[in-house]
Protein backbone atom coordinates (compact mmCIF):
# COMPACT_ATOMS: atom_id res chain seq x y z
CA UNK A 1 0.00 0.00 0.00
CA UNK A 2 1.35 3.54 -0.93
CA UNK A 3 1.75 6.50 1.13
CA UNK A 4 -1.72 8.32 0.86
CA UNK A 5 -1.03 11.51 -0.67
CA UNK A 6 -1.55 15.21 1.23
CA UNK A 7 -4.18 17.06 -0.50
CA UNK A 8 -3.76 20.64 -1.25
CA UNK A 9 -6.88 21.84 1.00
CA UNK A 10 -4.42 19.65 3.93
CA UNK A 11 -1.19 21.37 2.93
CA UNK A 12 -2.70 25.10 3.05
CA UNK A 13 -3.63 24.43 6.33
CA UNK A 14 -0.33 22.97 7.74
CA UNK A 15 1.63 25.71 5.78
CA UNK A 16 -0.55 28.35 7.05
CA UNK A 17 0.16 27.12 10.62
CA UNK A 18 4.08 26.85 9.74
CA UNK A 19 4.30 30.41 8.11
CA UNK A 20 2.80 31.80 10.92
CA UNK A 21 0.11 33.11 9.33
CA UNK A 22 -2.27 31.72 11.60
CA UNK A 23 -1.90 32.81 15.71
CA UNK A 24 -0.55 35.75 17.06
CA UNK A 25 0.63 38.91 14.77
CA UNK A 26 4.36 39.68 14.52
CA UNK A 27 4.67 43.16 16.19
CA UNK A 28 8.40 43.90 17.28
CA UNK A 29 11.74 43.42 14.60
CA UNK A 30 12.67 40.96 17.89
CA UNK A 31 9.64 38.82 16.83
CA UNK A 32 10.34 39.39 13.05
CA UNK A 33 13.95 37.80 13.63
CA UNK A 34 12.51 34.69 14.90
CA UNK A 35 10.24 34.30 12.39
CA UNK A 36 12.92 34.22 9.82
CA UNK A 37 14.61 31.96 11.85
CA UNK A 38 12.16 29.41 12.55
CA UNK A 39 11.04 29.05 8.74
CA UNK A 40 14.16 29.89 7.20
CA UNK A 41 13.42 31.91 4.02
CA UNK A 42 10.53 34.34 3.31
CA UNK A 43 9.61 36.53 0.78
CA UNK A 44 8.88 40.59 2.29
CA UNK A 45 5.59 40.78 0.53
CA UNK A 46 3.89 37.59 -0.98
CA UNK A 47 4.13 36.39 -4.58
CA UNK A 48 1.25 34.30 -6.47
CA UNK A 49 4.14 32.61 -8.67
CA UNK A 50 6.65 31.96 -5.34
CA UNK A 51 4.79 29.90 -2.72
CA UNK A 52 6.86 30.44 0.11
CA UNK A 53 6.32 32.40 3.53
CA UNK A 54 6.01 36.30 3.79
CA UNK A 55 6.32 38.43 6.24
CA UNK A 56 3.93 40.46 5.33
CA UNK A 57 1.66 37.57 6.27
CA UNK A 58 3.04 36.86 9.51
CA UNK A 59 2.86 40.40 9.90
CA UNK A 60 -0.80 41.33 8.69
CA UNK A 61 -2.52 37.66 7.96
CA UNK A 62 -3.31 36.45 4.48
CA UNK A 63 -5.99 38.67 3.46
CA UNK A 64 -4.50 41.49 4.02
CA UNK A 65 -3.04 43.45 0.38
CA UNK A 66 0.05 45.09 1.43
CA UNK A 67 -0.45 48.88 0.46
CA UNK A 68 -3.89 48.81 -0.05
CA UNK A 69 -4.43 52.24 1.56
CA UNK A 70 -0.80 53.62 1.20
CA UNK A 71 1.85 53.07 3.65
CA UNK A 72 -0.26 52.29 6.91
CA UNK A 73 1.24 51.33 10.30
CA UNK A 74 2.59 47.60 8.99
CA UNK A 75 3.75 48.94 5.35
CA UNK A 76 6.04 51.09 7.68
CA UNK A 77 7.07 48.25 9.40
CA UNK A 78 8.42 45.43 6.92
CA UNK A 79 9.49 48.28 4.70
CA UNK A 80 12.04 48.96 7.82
CA UNK A 81 12.92 45.86 8.89
CA UNK A 82 13.85 44.79 5.44
CA UNK A 83 17.09 46.96 5.92
CA UNK A 84 17.01 46.86 9.83
CA UNK A 85 17.08 42.94 10.17
CA UNK A 86 20.21 42.45 8.21
CA UNK A 87 21.98 45.65 9.50
CA UNK A 88 21.87 43.55 12.87
CA UNK A 89 22.80 40.73 11.58
CA UNK A 90 19.51 39.06 12.40
CA UNK A 91 18.30 37.98 8.62
CA UNK A 92 20.53 38.53 5.06
CA UNK A 93 17.99 40.43 2.80
CA UNK A 94 17.84 41.11 -1.32
CA UNK A 95 16.51 39.96 -4.43
CA UNK A 96 16.24 36.00 -4.35
CA UNK A 97 13.92 34.16 -4.10
CA UNK A 98 12.00 34.21 -7.23
CA UNK A 99 14.35 37.18 -8.00
CA UNK A 100 12.06 39.28 -4.82
CA UNK A 101 12.96 40.82 -1.79
CA UNK A 102 13.86 37.88 0.48
CA UNK A 103 14.85 36.82 3.96
CA UNK A 104 17.45 34.06 4.39
CA UNK A 105 18.41 32.97 8.27
CA UNK A 106 22.12 33.20 9.21
CA UNK A 107 22.00 29.19 9.37
CA UNK A 108 20.55 28.98 6.04
CA UNK A 109 22.47 31.81 4.38
CA UNK A 110 25.93 30.34 5.68
CA UNK A 111 24.82 27.31 4.46
CA UNK A 112 24.30 28.41 0.84
CA UNK A 113 27.06 30.84 0.71
CA UNK A 114 28.43 30.20 -2.18
CA UNK A 115 32.62 31.29 -1.47
CA UNK A 116 35.28 31.52 1.24
CA UNK A 117 34.06 34.71 3.09
CA UNK A 118 36.02 37.53 2.46
CA UNK A 119 35.93 41.13 0.49
CA UNK A 120 37.38 39.40 -2.78
CA UNK A 121 34.51 36.44 -2.88
CA UNK A 122 33.30 37.88 -6.44
CA UNK A 123 36.37 37.24 -7.85
CA UNK A 124 35.35 33.25 -7.17
CA UNK A 125 32.49 33.44 -9.18
CA UNK A 126 31.25 33.88 -12.93
CA UNK A 127 29.57 37.58 -12.76
CA UNK A 128 29.58 40.92 -14.96
CA UNK A 129 31.91 43.84 -14.52
CA UNK A 130 29.26 46.03 -13.32
CA UNK A 131 29.16 43.53 -10.72
CA UNK A 132 32.30 42.97 -9.80
CA UNK A 133 32.53 47.17 -10.07
CA UNK A 134 30.20 46.66 -7.09
CA UNK A 135 31.51 44.52 -5.10
CA UNK A 136 35.04 46.00 -5.13
CA UNK A 137 33.51 49.24 -4.35
CA UNK A 138 31.97 48.66 -1.01
CA UNK A 139 34.75 46.39 -0.16
CA UNK A 140 35.82 48.19 2.50
CA UNK A 141 32.48 49.74 3.83
CA UNK A 142 28.76 49.96 2.76
CA UNK A 143 27.71 52.00 0.49
CA UNK A 144 24.03 54.25 -0.19
CA UNK A 145 22.23 52.51 -3.05
CA UNK A 146 22.57 56.35 -4.41
CA UNK A 147 26.19 56.26 -4.41
CA UNK A 148 26.80 53.39 -6.03
CA UNK A 149 24.06 54.03 -9.05
CA UNK A 150 26.25 57.42 -9.75
CA UNK A 151 29.60 55.09 -9.34
CA UNK A 152 27.90 52.88 -12.61
CA UNK A 153 26.44 55.65 -13.95
CA UNK A 154 23.13 53.68 -16.06
CA UNK A 155 20.33 52.86 -13.37
CA UNK A 156 19.69 49.69 -15.58
CA UNK A 157 22.96 48.44 -15.36
CA UNK A 158 23.27 48.97 -11.48
CA UNK A 159 19.97 47.19 -11.37
CA UNK A 160 20.92 44.26 -13.00
CA UNK A 161 24.44 43.95 -11.22
CA UNK A 162 23.08 44.35 -7.82
CA UNK A 163 20.09 41.88 -8.27
CA UNK A 164 22.64 39.49 -9.99
CA UNK A 165 25.05 40.32 -6.20
CA UNK A 166 22.21 39.60 -4.37
CA UNK A 167 21.34 36.16 -6.19
CA UNK A 168 24.79 34.70 -5.43
CA UNK A 169 23.98 36.00 -1.91
CA UNK A 170 27.39 38.45 -2.16
CA UNK A 171 25.77 41.48 -0.88
CA UNK A 172 22.58 42.59 1.60
CA UNK A 173 21.09 45.74 2.67
CA UNK A 174 22.44 46.89 5.83
CA UNK A 175 20.65 50.07 7.25
CA UNK A 176 19.95 53.00 5.20
CA UNK A 177 21.47 56.32 4.63
CA UNK A 178 19.36 59.93 5.12
CA UNK A 179 19.00 61.59 2.05
CA UNK A 180 17.17 64.71 3.96
CA UNK A 181 14.61 64.60 1.85
CA UNK A 182 13.06 61.62 -0.12
CA UNK A 183 13.25 58.08 0.86
CA UNK A 184 16.37 57.14 2.03
CA UNK A 185 18.75 55.52 0.37
CA UNK A 186 19.24 51.22 1.27
CA UNK A 187 22.92 50.67 2.64
CA UNK A 188 24.69 47.89 0.36
CA UNK A 189 27.26 46.02 2.11
CA UNK A 190 29.08 42.44 1.30
CA UNK A 191 27.13 39.80 2.91
CA UNK A 192 30.38 38.39 4.66
CA UNK A 193 30.87 41.82 6.17
CA UNK A 194 27.40 41.28 8.03
CA UNK A 195 26.84 37.49 8.43
CA UNK A 196 29.66 34.30 9.13
CA UNK A 197 29.87 33.16 5.78
CA UNK A 198 32.23 31.08 4.19
CA UNK A 199 33.89 27.41 4.63
CA UNK A 200 31.42 25.16 2.49
CA UNK A 201 28.34 25.01 1.82
CA UNK A 202 25.89 22.98 3.46
CA UNK A 203 22.78 21.87 0.67
CA UNK A 204 21.96 18.67 2.64
CA UNK A 205 21.11 21.98 5.52
CA UNK A 206 19.34 23.69 3.36
CA UNK A 207 17.28 21.47 1.49
CA UNK A 208 16.08 19.54 5.24
CA UNK A 209 14.99 23.24 5.90
CA UNK A 210 13.66 23.99 2.64
CA UNK A 211 11.30 20.66 3.29
CA UNK A 212 10.59 21.46 6.85
CA UNK A 213 9.43 24.99 5.96
CA UNK A 214 7.32 23.82 2.80
CA UNK A 215 5.93 20.97 4.73
CA UNK A 216 5.64 18.98 1.35
CA UNK A 217 7.39 19.37 -1.68
CA UNK A 218 8.70 19.02 -4.95
CA UNK A 219 11.98 19.11 -6.48
CA UNK A 220 11.39 21.24 -9.12
CA UNK A 221 10.27 23.28 -6.20
CA UNK A 222 13.39 23.15 -4.46
CA UNK A 223 15.57 23.48 -7.27
CA UNK A 224 13.74 27.23 -8.23
CA UNK A 225 14.00 28.41 -4.84
CA UNK A 226 17.79 27.58 -4.61
CA UNK A 227 18.91 27.77 -8.62
CA UNK A 228 20.32 23.96 -8.34
CA UNK A 229 19.76 21.39 -11.22
CA UNK A 230 16.52 19.68 -10.26
CA UNK A 231 18.34 16.09 -9.79
CA UNK A 232 20.51 17.78 -7.52
CA UNK A 233 17.06 18.60 -5.89
CA UNK A 234 15.83 15.31 -6.20
CA UNK A 235 18.87 13.41 -4.93
CA UNK A 236 19.20 15.72 -1.46
CA UNK A 237 15.56 14.51 -0.77
CA UNK A 238 15.82 11.63 -1.23
CA UNK A 239 18.82 11.65 0.92
CA UNK A 240 15.67 13.50 3.47
CA UNK A 241 13.85 10.33 2.97
CA UNK A 242 16.69 7.81 3.56
CA UNK A 243 17.53 9.94 6.19
CA UNK A 244 13.71 9.10 8.35
CA UNK A 245 13.15 12.57 8.17
CA UNK A 246 10.62 13.01 5.00
CA UNK A 247 8.33 10.16 3.06
CA UNK A 248 7.60 10.45 -0.56
CA UNK A 249 3.57 10.11 -1.72
CA UNK A 250 3.99 9.81 -4.83
CA UNK A 251 3.58 13.53 -5.80
CA UNK A 252 5.47 14.95 -2.90
CA UNK A 253 8.66 14.75 -0.65
CA UNK A 254 6.62 15.43 2.89
CA UNK A 255 8.17 16.49 5.59
CA UNK A 256 8.74 13.86 8.55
Amino acid sequence: MGIPSTSDAELGQARATRWWVRGRRIGSIERAAKFVDDVGFALLFPAPRTVVPSLWEAVAGEDEEPFGSGMGTNEQRVWTWKDELPRRGLAWYGAYLGSRGSFLSPELVKALYPAPGDPSDHLFLELSPTAHEIADAIAAEPLPSATLRALIGNKSRYQRAITELQRNLLVTTAGVHETGSGWPAALIALTCHQFDVGGGTDHTLAAERFLDTMVATTPGELARAFRWPVAQARALLEEQVDAGRATFDGVRYVAG
